[in-house]
């Protein structure tokens, strides 16, 4: 069965694939997805995908494909294609396509990023790695199922959804998909959410929890510094303090050197902003923000209740905290004034995941990836991604492959804008051919 599947379902076909690509990618200005200035319409892909298999499914008659619209929002659908199998309850999906981008300045690019450019075997273009590119290959391969017609036994599900990009607005995407029990029929087998990694799989990512922590000391000229409270040495100190501690109650974990993370959790600081002033001038107050890389074998929400632990202590016995120089101090008795500490985090708080290394659809895709690529080593990154840990919370068996993006998906927030990352959005044929006989494999050996 694995060599006529993959016989009869063959390559890639360039020339389909690039027309697919080049009608999606020009839709990518109107899918970027930065509320609230930019709202995207997925629509616009969606459309795209629906020309390329409606032809091929029941409702129009002309094939096997069961083809669903799901739209929540106007104008950002979600589209679900199921190519049905002979034996009930045996299932295998590929999840997680969307159809929203991250923003491009294009004043900022060598090239066009809301057009497809082909040169050789290289495509560039917003979306072609973070996800465009996957939606289009998908597409394809649900094309080439309703086509060729194989007799499997397990059904084929693709779902390509709405708003990834974004958290801050809910009910849109696959978490309502989820909600109405549409995909509840998925848990029947491995789940493979296409938005990842390299060529290898990638079996765990990090938890991420944005952080700032504002300190609020007292104005006062540098010159008389023993009148003033300064929070910039108060933040200084008080940060050495809370990783420290945060450090000591969240060391590496044992299961990181069995999913071969590159890093255990983090705690460190990224941005510092203040109100501004002369240099001669001590500020009343500055605020340091970064974040929490966590593995997933420790839980957010303990994170969370420990650093406010921390800054409450602090705050409590701000006497003790280590000071710089003779007249550096956090309080004021004669004033009756006490710097003090605030720690504020972001709502859009995620959870790592570790996928299930006893699972069939892990052992496929690593037999899989072995025959294609030549050898297989898994790896985990505290690089984070939204809705999979969800997922597996609701009974899915995740596991995570994409084969285009490289590391653009775990630091595009990062890079959004930068030579660095436009160098990294290009996806070539090749690794798409690979992708595709991964595919392929994953295909023939869970049926």
């Amino acid at each position: 069965m694995a060599a006529s599947v993959k016989d009869v379902l063959a390559d890639l076909d360039r020339d389909s694939y690039v027309s697919l690509l080049t009608k999606i990618v020009g839709e990518a200005r109107h899918v970027q997805n930065n509320p609230p200035d930019l709202i995207p319409k997925e629509d616009r892909v969606a459309r795209h995908v629906l020309d390329a298999l409606l032809p091929l499914s029941t409702t129009t008659g002309g094939g096997p494909l069961i083809v669903s619209h799901v739209v929540y929002a106007e104008g950002r659908g979600n589209v679900i294609v199921e190519y049905p199998g002979s034996a009930p309850g045996k299932i295998l999906s590929f999840v997680g396509c969307h159809m929203d981008v991250v923003t491009a300045n294009p004043t900022d690019w060598d090239f066009d990023p809301f057009s497809l450019s082909v040169d050789g075997d290289k495509l560039r273009g917003r979306g072609t790695t973070d996800c465009l590119g996957h939606v289009a290959l998908v597409t394809e391969l649900m094309r080439r199922l309703g086509q060729t017609r194989p007799e499997l036994k397990n059904t084929v599900v693709a779902v390509f959804i709405a708003n990834e990009e974004n958290s801050s607005v809910l009910g849109i995407g696959i978490d309502a998909l989820v909600k109405d029990g549409l995909l509840d029929k998925l848990k029947a087998g491995p789940l493979f959410w296409i938005d990842t990694a390299d060529k290898q799989p990638c079996i765990g990512t990090g938890g991420m929890i944005a952080w700032r922590l504002r300190a609020t000391g007292k104005l006062f000229h540098s010159g008389l510094a023993h009148k003033a409270i300064n929070p910039l040495e108060l933040a200084m100190e008080a940060l050495k303090e809370i990783q420290s501690r945060f450090y000591r109650d969240f060391p590496p974990h044992p299961k990181e050197e069995v999913y071969g993370f590159a890093t255990p959790s983090t705690m460190k600081p990224t941005q510092w902003s203040y109100p501004g002033g002369g240099v001669n001038q001590i500020p009343a107050e500055c605020t340091i923000s970064g974040d929490v890389r966590l593995t997933p074998f420790y839980s957010t929400t303990d994170v969370v209740k420990k650093l406010q632990e921390y800054v409450d202590d602090i705050n409590a016995n701000i006497e003790k905290l280590d000071s710089r120089g003779l007249v550096s101090k956090y309080v004021l008795p004669d004033e009756n004034l006490r710097g003090r500490l605030t720690i504020t985090f972001d709502e859009a708080v995620m959870s790592g995941v570790a996928c299930n290394l006893d699972s069939r659809g892990f052992h496929v895709l690593c037999k899989a990836t072995e025959e294609v690529v030549g050898y297989v080593k898994p790896y985990s990154i505290t690089g984070s991604l939204p809705l999979i840990r969800e997922l597996q919370d609701e009974g899915f068996d995740v596991q995570t492959s994409g084969y285009a993006q490289g590391l653009a998906w775990s630091c595009h927030l990062c890079f959004r804008e930068t030579r660095e990352e436009r160098s990294r959005m290009v996806l070539y044929l090749n690794r798409l051919r690979k992708w595709v006989f991964i595919s392929l494999w994953v295909l023939s050996e869970c049926i």
